[in-house]
């Protein structure tokens, strides 16, 4: 369907080096959208750049840490530099350096959990509103996760900063309605990557997930980037606000 094609638009993915934001950010790409691929390292993001460019599609690497709000700004301005706007934005780059009981959780890894999963996407989202209203309206997408709503084991420090994820897209979908932005989240369930390798390699944890998912699996990182392409497109163009959850029924 046309709707559902890209063609001209500008998207941004972060933690677009591997596992989900590898995935979203193929799938934006061959659907015609030229990909701004972000991270914190040149070399993991130019091979994904690479294997886009060789599907045929158009890949751009930029380097930024999510937690540095200078950072942010430094590639803000470099796409209102090198674009003049942006019609796409996916905050996909997570962290979640704790895993464990509360109670034991230092400063520093609460600070980098937070600064990650919520600062850095808001503030992306504050200085990119400028370049979609030059586009004449754009699509974000937050990728939270079902934590957000139900705390995971041991994840009690992720799971309230995707909880408060899943807020500021709903506030934020409130504010940019009427400049023909739309705010919507992605809440992934539990997915092959190595960014939740804890919850593969301790088989109590794992088992005790995927006891509890009625299609009895996990997901593969594929499996989130289509209903990231349906939030991004036009075929969404009256959906804000919205929550969409792919999980394998675990939130049922």
């Amino acid at each position: 369907m046309a709707s559902f094609r890209l063609d001209g638009k500008i998207a941004l993915v972060t933690g677009a080096s591997r596992g989900i934001g590898r995935a979203i950010a193929h799938t934006l790409a061959e659907h015609g959208a030229e990909v701004i691929l972000v991270s914190r390292k040149m070399e993991s993001l130019s091979a994904v750049a690479d294997e886009i460019r060789g599907a045929g599609a158009k890949a751009v690497p930029m380097v930024c840490h999510m937690g540095d709000i200078g950072a942010v700004n430094q590639l803000c301005e470099g796409i209102k530099e090198k674009y003049g706007r942006l019609d796409i934005l996916v905050n996909n780059a997570a962290a979640n350096p704790y895993f464990g009981e509360m109670e034991s959780v230092d400063e520093a890894a609460w600070n980098k959990t937070w600064e990650v999963n919520v600062k850095g996407p808001f503030f992306l989202i504050q200085c990119a509103v400028a370049l979609m209203k030059a586009a004449g309206g754009g699509s974000i997408v937050n990728v939270s996760s079902v934590n957000g709503v139900r705390p995971g084991m041991f994840q009690g420090v992720y799971s309230i900063t995707k909880g408060a994820l899943i807020t500021m897209t709903r506030a934020w979908a409130k504010e940019l309605g009427r400049h023909k932005i739309r705010v919507n989240a992605l809440l992934p369930g539990l997915t092959d990557t190595r960014f939740a390798s804890a919850l593969f390699t301790n088989e109590l944890v794992h088992k005790t997930i995927i006891d509890q998912i009625p299609m009895g699996r996990h997901a593969n990182p594929s499996e989130m980037a289509g209903a990231v392409l349906y939030l991004a497109c036009d075929a969404s163009s009256y959906t804000t606000g919205a929550c969409i959850t792919c999980d394998g029924g675990y939130l049922c």
